[in-house]
C-alpha cells in the first residue's frame, strides 16, 4: 500500500493545517500533495505571521520532518489562482530546505510513478492574474477578466495572449506513457462534478452564466491521454452542489478536494488501488 493525502485551497488557515500536520504525524503517509491556495491573503491574512511562507508554512513542515525521521512523506506541492505569484520565490529557496518539491510546470519521479504539476487556471472574475491563463482559445466567459488585463504580483517577459492551458499541458507531458501518472491541478477539469459553481440563473448583459468553470483543456487532456490520477481543487461549492468530490474518467480517477465547510477535507488514497479513495472531513 502507498497511503496518499491530497488537501487543496486551505488559504492560510492555521487551524486546518493544524489538522493536517496532526493527521500525517499520526497516519504516516507515504505522499502529500498540495493543490494550491495555500497562504493567506485579504482577510484570511494571518496577523501572527508577517512572512507565512518562512514563519509557519516551511517552519511546521521542518518541524514534522524532525518528528518523524524516516516516515516523513514524500511532499509535492503547487500554488493556486489565489497565491500571490510573487510567494514563489520563497516557495522556490524553501524547497531546498528538502521538505517538499515545487512541481508546477514540472514532472518528478517517485518509484515507477510520473508526478506532474500545473498551477494554471482560466480566466474568472477575480483581478489577480498570476496563474491565469487562456483555456484552449483567447474566448473569456462573460463576467470574467482576461489574463491579459487585472494586476499581477511579478512581471514576467511570458506573451500571455499566446499562451493556453492546452498548450501548457501539451509541452508538460510530451509524449511521455501516462499509464502510472499524477498530475496535480489546481483547476478541475470542466463539466464534471468538480467544477460546478454557485452561478445558477445569473446573467451579465442578458447572458446566462456557464455554472461550469473548470478547463476545457484539462477535461480533454484527461478524455485523450488517460493519465491514472488527476487531483483538483479551486471550485469550493461544488461538491456542496453536485454531492461529488470525485469523478471517474474514462480509466482515470479525478478527485477534488475544494471544500466549501469549515472542515478541513484530506482525499486520501492508496496510489497502488486508487478507486477505494475517500474523502475525510475533520
Amino acid at each position: 500500500m502507498c497511503l496518499c493525502f491530497f488537501v487543496s485551497d486551505i488559504h492560510g488557515n492555521i487551524d486546518k493545517y493544524e489538522k493536517l500536520f496532526k493527521e500525517i504525524k499520526t497516519e504516516k503517509p507515504k505522499l502529500v500533495f498540495f493543490g494550491g491556495d495555500l497562504l493567506p491573503s485579504g482577510l484570511a491574512f494571518d496577523k501572527n505571521y508577517s512572512d507565512f511562507v518562512n514563519d509557519y508554512f516551511v517552519n511546521k513542515f521542518i518541524e514534522i520532518k524532525k518528528y518523524l525521521g524516516n516516515y516523513y512523506p514524500e511532499v509535492f506541492l503547487i500554488l493556486g489562482n489565489d497565491d500571490p505569484g510573487i510567494n514563489e520565490s520563497e516557495i522556490i529557496k524553501a524547497e531546498k530546505k528538502g521538505v517538499f518539491k515545487y512541481i508546477h510546470n514540472k514532472k518528478v519521479g517517485y518509484k515507477k510513478y510520473n508526478i506532474y504539476g500545473l498551477a494554471y487556471v482560466p480566466p474568472t472574475p477575480f483581478l489577480l492574474k498570476d496563474w491565469e491563463r487562456y483555456d484552449v482559445s483567447r474566448y473569456v466567459d462573460p463576467g470574467c477578466v482576461p489574463p491579459t488585463e487585472g494586476f499581477r504580483t511579478i512581471q514576467n517577459n511570458e506573451k500571455i495572449e499566446y499562451i493556453t492551458i492546452q498548450k501548457e499541458i501539451n509541452k508538460l507531458v510530451n509524449n511521455d506513457d501516462l499509464s502510472n501518472s499524477v498530475f496535480l491541478f489546481h483547476s478541475p477539469p470542466y463539466k464534471t462534478n468538480l467544477d460546478r459553481a454557485a452561478l445558477d440563473g445569473q446573467m451579465i448583459d442578458f447572458v446566462p452564466l456557464d455554472v461550469h468553470v473548470g478547463s476545457i483543456a484539462i477535461k480533454r487532456f484527461i478524455e485523450e491521454k488517460q493519465p491514472m490520477v488527476t487531483l483538483h481543487g479551486h471550485i469550493h461549492e461544488s461538491s456542496q452542489i453536485t454531492g461529488k468530490w470525485q469523478q471517474k474518467i474514462g480509466r482515470t480517477y479525478a478527485f477534488s478536494a475544494a471544500y466549501n465547510g469549515k472542515e478541513l477535507a484530506i482525499i486520501k488514497f492508496d496510489l497502488t488501488n486508487p478507486s477505494d479513495a475517500v474523502r475525510v472531513l475533520i
